[in-house]
């Protein structure tokens, strides 16, 4: 008997165009969700999910990946068995100018003014 095939494992992502201001705040509101944000913009590079030093457990960091990416701020996709995650910088600008840039920018802000 022959083996199936295996189907590449895929994530849905909205258009951003169908993302609203009200749905992109709400999602970067919570500091967890903006510490997911600024590692990413800090590394400059995608990130699995395992690699984020976050204060939750890893059941509650895929229900913040969740909000970021159907949010449309953050884009996943599978590498092996590891699923990545990639800020989308460029889309986010077009749609909502200057608005990662300036949490991305508070949040480390935030951060250094916290462990001073």
């Amino acid at each position: 008997m022959a083996r199936p095939r295996t189907v590449a494992r895929t994530v849905e992502h909205p258009d951003l165009s169908e993302v609203s201001l009200q749905q992109a705040l709400e999602a970067l509101v919570d500091p967890v969700r903006r510490m997911v944000v600024a590692q990413l913009a800090r590394t400059g590079e995608d990130m699995s999910c395992g690699t984020f030093d976050a204060p939750v457990s890893p059941s509650t960091l895929t229900h913040h990946f969740n909000v970021l990416r159907e949010a449309g701020v953050i884009r996943q996709y599978y590498k092996g068995t590891s699923k990545m995650n990639t800020l989308r910088t460029d889309e986010m600008e077009e749609r909502f100018p200057g608005l990662l840039s300036a949490v991305v920018a508070a949040s480390t802000t935030e951060a250094e003014a916290g462990a001073a």
